[in-house]
């Protein structure tokens, strides 16, 4: 991992929070928050999108079975709609870090911008590949999205969202002109509302 100019030493209990899925097409944003443990290191974190898809579902129950606290949370694509994807993102990850077990001294988040939270919080710009807490946050949140396409693909399969994750692929583009958005479609994202 890469140095952090940020002194970690009076804090105990540290999270690390990431979002999956801001540029999908569909869907809900999902955020995690992991509070590690020291005496319990996870072995080949890194930022979720630089591991295959394996090595994520690998590494998640061991982060899960590992850590002194984590959380999943979300908001959904009429959520996102209303308040648009980054707000909605700020706010998973709020969500995320208040349903931890265990209330973090700070929160580390990737990106540069904070949600509000109880506790003091950092953004910081390629945390997933500097902080091992946001990478094992990163793999959750990515492992849950992930697993939420393939929900949604077997109530909607003929958009293949199993296959394209909700990008905006060539193929997901053309099913989308074929069918028409379906609820889950993020009405707000142009290239949906261009087709209502």
């Amino acid at each position: 991992m890469h140095e952090l100019n940020l002194d970690l030493s009076p804090y105990r209990l540290i999270a690390g929070v990431d979002e999956a899925g801001r540029g999908p097409l569909v869907g809900a944003v999902v955020a995690a928050a992991v509070i590690l443990d020291p005496a319990r290191p996870v072995s080949g974190l890194r930022d979720s999108k630089k591991l295959s898809e394996k090595q994520r579902e690998r590494l998640f129950p061991e982060i899960t079975e590992k850590a002194l606290a984590w959380a999943i949370a979300s908001a959904s694509a009429v959520e996102i709609d209303q308040i648009n994807i980054l707000q909605a993102s700020l706010l998973a990850m709020q969500r995320a870090v208040e349903a931890l077990a265990l209330s973090p001294d700070i929160a580390l988040v990737d990106g540069n911008r904070c949600p509000k939270l109880a506790c003091r919080v950092e953004a910081i710009v390629k945390g997933d590949s500097k902080v091992e807490a946001i990478s094992a946050a990163s793999i959750l949140a990515k492992v849950e999205r992930d697993r939420q396409m393939v929900v949604l693909h077997e109530l909607y399969p003929q958009y293949g969202f199993n296959q394209h994750k909700g990008y905006p692929t060539a193929a997901h583009m053309a099913l989308l002109k074929q069918f028409g958005p379906c609820a889950e479609h993020r009405r707000s994202f142009g290239p949906v509302r261009e087709l209502l």
